[in-house]
C-alpha cells in the first residue's frame, strides 16, 4: 500500500520561512501529479501548489510569490518552501499525490497533514 507523509509544519514567526516535505512510500509504480493543499479553521481545503511529474508548476493565488514547489521524483519526494510567512498562512497543509499503480490503476492520495502556525 502507498501512503503519503508530511513533515516540516511548525511554529513561526511573521515573516519566516519552512519547507515541507511530502515523501510516498511503499509499493509505488509511479506518482503522477504531486500538491500542496491548505485548509484553516472554518475554511474549504484550497490548492496551494501542483506539479507535474516532468517539473511543470502551478500555484493558487494566495500564496504566489511566497512559496516554491518543487519535487525528486528519484526519492519520490515533495517540497514546499513558505517564505515571508504570514498569520493568515495558519493552516493545516496538507500533500495530495496521483499514485499510478504497477497494473495502471490511477489512485488519489492524502497525507495526515502537518499544522503550521505563523505567529504576528
Amino acid at each position: 500500500q502507498v501512503q503519503v507523509v508530511e513533515s516540516g509544519g511548525g511554529l513561526v514567526q511573521a515573516g519566516g520561512s519552512l519547507r515541507l516535505s511530502c515523501a510516498a512510500s511503499g509499493s509505488i509504480g509511479s506518482i503522477n501529479n504531486m500538491a500542496w493543499y491548505r485548509q484553516a479553521p472554518g475554511n474549504e481545503r484550497e490548492l496551494v501548489a501542483i506539479i507535474s511529474a516532468s517539473g511543470i508548476t502551478n500555484y493558487g493565488g494566495s500564496m504566489s510569490g511566497r512559496v516554491t514547489i518543487s519535487r525528486d521524483n528519484a526519492k519520490n519526494t515533495m517540497y514546499l518552501q513558505m517564505d515571508n510567512l504570514k498569520p493568515e498562512d495558519t493552516a493545516v497543509y496538507y500533500c495530495h499525490a496521483i499514485h499510478i499503480t504497477r497494473w495502471g490503476r490511477r489512485v488519489e492520495l492524502w497525507g495526515q497533514g502537518t499544522q503550521v502556525t505563523v505567529s504576528a
